[in-house]
């Protein structure tokens, strides 16, 4: 079982946490300031979740999530490229601009990805992007929908990939639910797929969905 460290806790950070401390893994949710008081774990993790500032989380970790907002990810991690040297930098973020109703807008690099200008920012860490196209529960509960979702990954590093299928694994999904698409470039697809996302919300609200691959 690894170490990992998640960048941000809030509500996409704790759910993952609580699923893969479940799983056997030690976490450690990485907040933007250690002032920020001590929560508890989220609900049925037990000891297996601690916290700790975002920095000291990059440096800690074995392999890193980053859940913080897409938007301004880029300039929050550039200053994390010491403490995430050699390490798997998961980003399952999106890069948008906020619309008028506080739903995701535009993108905030369109042309290209987050995941791209990560790589390129931290070019000694395997960047590795998946679980951003859909509802945050789904990425802990695949199995509760009635169609089985897509898990896609982008990146790089052959390896890289294979450990975190493994960590799917552990959230719940199935081999045939991950969908490798190729080099980190291919992340600008399902980044792009953010864009139907706030249509879906204002039609159905926060009901649990995936953007999939039907076969």
């Amino acid at each position: 079982m690894a170490q990992i460290g998640i960048l941000g806790a809030g509500r996409v950070g704790t759910n993952l946490a609580g699923k893969l401390s479940q799983a056997g893994h030690d976490v450690i949710l990485g907040r933007r300031s250690p002032a920020e008081g001590t929560p508890a774990p989220p609900e049925g993790t037990g000891p297996r979740v601690s916290f700790a500032d975002q920095r000291t989380t990059a440096r800690t970790a074995e392999i890193v999530i980053n859940a913080t907002p897409g938007d301004s990810a880029l300039d929050r991690l550039a200053r994390l490229r010491a403490e995430l040297a050699g390490k798997i930098l998961i980003d399952v973020s999106n890069a948008t601009r906020e619309a008028a109703d506080g739903l995701p807008g535009e993108l905030c690099l369109p042309g290209g990805s987050l995941a791209e200008k990560l790589q390129d920012a931290l070019p000694d860490t395997r960047v590795v992007k998946t679980l951003n196209t859909m509802l945050f529960t789904v990425m802990t509960a695949p199995e509760t929908l009635a169609t089985p979702p897509t898990a896609y990954l982008s990146g790089n590093d052959e390896d890289a990939k294979k450990t975190v299928s493994g960590l799917l694994g552990d959230l719940g999904w199935q081999p045939a639910w991950i969908e490798n698409l190729g080099d980190i470039t291919t992340a600008r697809a399902t980044e792009a797929m953010v864009l139907v996302v706030p249509h879906i919300l204002r039609r159905h609200g926060f009901e649990p969905f995936a953007v999939s691959l039907a076969r």
